[in-house]
């Protein structure tokens, strides 16, 4: 069963880590498995923002919140269309993760938790991307482990890309439509 039919409501996933985890390509490949809308966090960040980064300058947590209060505020617009969407988002603050949470969406967070080491070499080899290399340690530093919150998964990204994806897809089919099935009697 898809995971948005006229008998369900609309959801978000979000997958969420440090820059350079892979939470775009994952999010892009369940966005086109599951038929959903996908939405990547960094599309919605100032062209202040962008250089920031781009010159190796982390961003703050006021300089973070208008972009996250952007994308809120496109989710409630995919919500009201009714839309499945899957979210990259880095998702490295609690606050900007219960921010998201504000959203009328029953949302499930998938996060990908790397090793610094492997996020650097990832990040050195990646192409046409804001990101620069020596802000990966203030992406670490940044980031609010979760704690206490039973919407987020952990998976580990220092894995293959393919079985990533593949415990993600288990993880959502049983979060999301196992839940349904039952409530039908299936």
């Amino acid at each position: 069963m898809p995971l948005n039919t006229p008998a369900t409501s609309p959801k978000l996933i979000v997958v969420m880590g440090v820059s350079g985890c892979g939470k775009s390509t994952l999010a892009e490949r369940l966005a086109r498995h599951y038929s959903a809308t996908f939405l990547d966090a960094d599309d919605f960040h100032s062209d202040e923002a962008k250089s920031m980064m781009a010159q190796g300058l982390p961003l703050t947590d006021e300089l973070r919140l208008p972009w996250v209060d952007r994308i809120r505020s496109h989710l409630a617009i995919c919500y009201e269309a009714k839309q499945l969407c899957v979210l990259a988002f880095s998702g490295l603050r609690r606050a900007h993760r219960l921010r998201l949470r504000e959203t009328p969406y029953p949302t499930l967070f998938i996060f990908l938790d790397a090793k610094p080491q492997s996020i650097q070499s990832r990040i050195l080899h990646r192409e046409n991307h804001f990101m620069n290399p020596n802000l990966v340690e203030s992406q670490f530093e940044a980031l609010e482990r979760p704690h206490q919150e039973s919407d987020i998964i952990r998976l580990d990204a220092d894995v293959n890309g393919d079985q990533v994806f593949h415990q993600s897809m288990d993880i959502l089919d049983r979060y999301f439509v196992a839940p349904v099935m039952d409530a039908w009697g299936a």
